[in-house]
């Protein structure tokens, strides 16, 4: 399987793989980088194989993963992304770590193929609908330009997008997917204030729909950035997140870019 073009539009002449890493919001901007996001140098590795869920398995002996992308969960999508990332097998590549290690001993790493026509690995499985943008446990995206990259395929309806998101008024195809990662998409229509947690609810009173909690933590990060009670209140969203069961449908918000205002974009797809 040939690989998509890489996503810069022209080949620098040197250094083209660090060029695309800044091109693309890889490289700090700031001193200031939340921890989790804070890069190491780069260093000069190759792909030797994948191993579960995406597992970079690096010609070093290294393990890495991808920062800021889902690799998919359903077997069908999981072998279309390993069919697109194989054919960049052997090739040398640059790698920005991301933050400590996790339990496994793995980093989370950009990767960019270190050639003529330089590609962000990352980049291109989610631009090309088999991967999605998500900020995994860290508090934000280290890289937000990457969320951007999926407006492409799901108006298109490639990959991961063919079904669209879900509306979060359909609490039948939410609670089908209790313990699962999802995108859904949908109105707030009320927002309740706690002083541990915040309640974002789709549907309306006396129906079942979508509840978004938000931990205290998380709503201060969204409020500084933004998105308050009068801000969100009825404005059409995309969250992200894993469907948990309670009086119904929930997600609990893992971070302040798993939720994005998408009013004015054709966002529920008909």
């Amino acid at each position: 399987m040939t690989p998509p073009p890489a996503i810069a539009s022209r080949s620098p002449r040197r250094g083209g793989a660090l060029w695309l890493l800044a091109a693309c919001g890889a490289l700090p901007l700031s001193a200031q980088a939340d921890e989790s996001c804070r890069t190491g140098a780069a260093r000069a590795d190759r792909l030797a194989g994948l191993g579960l869920r995406g597992e970079l398995i690096l010609a070093s002996g290294r393990r890495a993963v991808f920062s800021d992308l889902r690799w998919p969960e359903e077997p069908e999508g999981d072998a279309a992304a390993r069919a697109w990332l194989l054919p960049f097998r052997d090739a040398p590549l640059t790698l920005i770590e991301r933050g400590a290690e996790d339990r496994w001993g793995r980093r989370r790493v950009d990767a960019v193929t270190e050639s003529a026509e330089p590609a962000d690995l990352a980049g291109g499985l989610i631009a090309a609908g088999l991967a999605q943008a998500d900020p995994g446990e860290a508090d934000a995206l280290c890289r937000p330009s990457l969320r951007a990259l999926e407006a492409a395929p799901r108006a298109a309806g490639l990959g991961l997008w063919k079904d669209g998101a879900i509306q979060a008024t359909d609490a039948a195809a939410l609670t089908a997917r209790a313990g699962r990662y999802v995108i859904a998409e949908g109105r707030i229509l009320h927002v309740g204030e706690r002083s541990a947690r915040t309640y974002l609810d789709f549907a309306p009173r006396g129906m079942q729909g979508l509840t978004v909690t938000v931990q205290k933590r998380t709503w201060r990060g969204l409020t500084e950035h933004g998105l308050s009670a009068a801000t969100l209140r009825g404005r059409l969203v995309r969250v992200r997140g894993t469907v948990e069961m309670g009086r119904g449908p929930v997600i609990d918000l893992g971070s302040r870019d798993a939720i994005e205002v998408v009013e004015g974009e054709r966002a529920l797809r008909r």
